[in-house]
């Protein structure tokens, strides 16, 4: 990427942070043009973080076709399985950790003395994420 693009995405990027502000800024205040400002602030930022992404992963095709074929789709798909194992057990374990903990939540304001058995629920709940975290672990360590 050359310098003038890089000296282009900076101006976009900063541009998107301080544009919205100064719409902000600018007039009455209502809760509207906070709804507003917030919003475009985010359009502006997200669509120049993608257009970053794809300029920075743009090449030469044929470069990377070749570079792919070498690597070979298994190491593709293991990473993938990685990726996967590791996001779904945190969702999994995210779901769990939030029914538990507002249950125990519930239980200790009714009786102080169900803290460690509620702790121990929300534990495991926890745990669910680290066996994903740990299996992402042996699958790239199989990889390498």
């Amino acid at each position: 990427m050359t310098l003038a693009v890089k000296l282009l995405l900076i101006t976009a990027l900063s541009l998107s942070i301080a544009l919205p502000f100064g719409y902000f800024f600018m007039g009455e205040r209502n809760k509207k043009r906070y709804k507003r400002t917030v919003a475009s602030n985010a359009f502006f930022f997200f669509s120049i973080l993608i257009a970053a992404g794809i300029m920075l992963l743009a090449g030469n095709p044929v470069q990377a076709a070749q570079a792919a074929s070498s690597d070979g789709m298994a190491t593709g798909l293991g990473y993938l399985a990685a990726a996967l194992s590791t996001g779904l057990s945190c969702v999994g374990g995210g779901i769990a950790v939030a029914s538990a903990a507002s249950a125990a939540l519930g239980a200790i304001s009714e009786d102080s003395s169900a803290l460690g058995k509620s702790l121990i629920f929300v534990g495991l709940a926890e745990g669910v994420c680290l066996y994903g975290l740990i299996i992402s672990f042996m699958i790239i360590g199989k990889l390498g």
